[in-house]
């Protein structure tokens, strides 16, 4: 466990990540990073939660219309 401490940026209040916290969530400068709700607090994560949701919605609907895409592609 790390322990981060809240810092004064500008108006507003920012938390300083580590280069092995950067590093163990392959994160740069400018990246994005989600913040979720989980049952024991939150989770700060590099992936989109609701862009995975899409994809496994679409991944649902490539398999099932599979047929329908392969005519589509020649």
């Amino acid at each position: 466990m790390t322990a981060l401490k809240l810092t004064q940026i500008g108006n507003s209040v920012g938390v300083i990540l580590p280069k092995e916290v950067l590093a163990r969530l392959k994160l740069e400068k400018g990246d994005t990073v989600f913040v979720t709700d989980a049952a024991d607090g939150i989770k700060l994560t590099p992936y989109n939660p609701a862009f995975e949701e899409q994809m496994l919605l679409a991944r649902g609907i490539m398999k099932k219309r599979r047929d329908v895409l392969r005519e589509l592609a020649k």
